[in-house]
């Protein structure tokens, strides 16, 4: 939609409705847009990957906003609904895409614990923690609370996080790469029906429909 300097916008901050977390609010021209992503100076050309996909292939009303040390992608809103707690702004997804995700995620996770040492899984596990809090991800504000995200059941006994359908980009996108980094390749996408296989036929399919609906998913189904 806008690629912006910061010259030319207002940021400022809002509380969360019944959460205790506040949310960016980006102003520009009468319209307001909050924080998606956040992207080191290093990274511009992911930051326009990603907010040319969010735009085009998904058709969000976004903002790239350009700073000397870091790139951040804003997605519009209004503040009036985002005042209730199911407007469709927040853009809510179903319990299946974020059981699935964290399937994938805790499956990798288990491999490098498995294959490469429990070293290297303290070191994952302080690698994903960096991405979930730099791209300000609600609800994990603990470590305990990672900690739950890599190894409890996501369709049994974790509580699910608030998380929406941009958080989930987000969270594939960078799992791949940690993937990646710690495999030396991406051969730990493959098997994704088993890893899949503990949810319900149901939500299982549902998860698979929307994980091959965009880039960030497609990686992951690996045949």
């Amino acid at each position: 939609m806008f690629i912006l300097k910061k010259q030319d916008v207002e940021i400022t901050s809002i509380t969360y409705p019944k959460r205790d977390h506040k949310i960016p609010i980006l102003s520009y021209q009468g319209q307001t847009f909050r924080l998606i992503n956040v992207f080191k100076g290093e990274e511009a050309e992911e930051a326009r990957a990603f907010w040319r996909d969010l735009t085009d292939n998904h058709g969000k009303a976004c903002v790239l906003l350009e700073e000397p040390d870091r790139y951040s992608v804003w997605g519009k809103i209004r503040l009036d609904q985002l005042a209730r707690e199911n407007s469709k702004d927040d853009e809510a997804v179903a319990v299946a895409c974020i059981q699935g995700c964290l399937l994938l995620v805790q499956a990798v996770f288990f491999d490098v614990e498995d294959l490469l040492g429990n070293r290297q899984a303290k070191s994952f596990e302080k690698d994903f923690s960096k991405v979930l809090q730099g791209k300000n991800f609600p609800n994990v504000d603990s470590s305990d609370a990672i900690k739950a995200l890599l190894k409890d059941d996501p369709l049994t006994k974790l509580q699910l996080p608030s998380w929406r359908e941009v958080h989930l980009y987000t969270l594939l996108q960078e799992v791949h790469r940690l993937g990646k980094e710690y495999f030396g390749n991406s051969n730990f996408a493959e098997g994704i029906d088993e890893i899949l296989e503990p949810m319900a036929t149901l939500e299982r399919t549902q998860f698979m429909d929307w994980l091959n609906q965009f880039p960030e998913g497609k990686q992951w189904a690996v045949k």
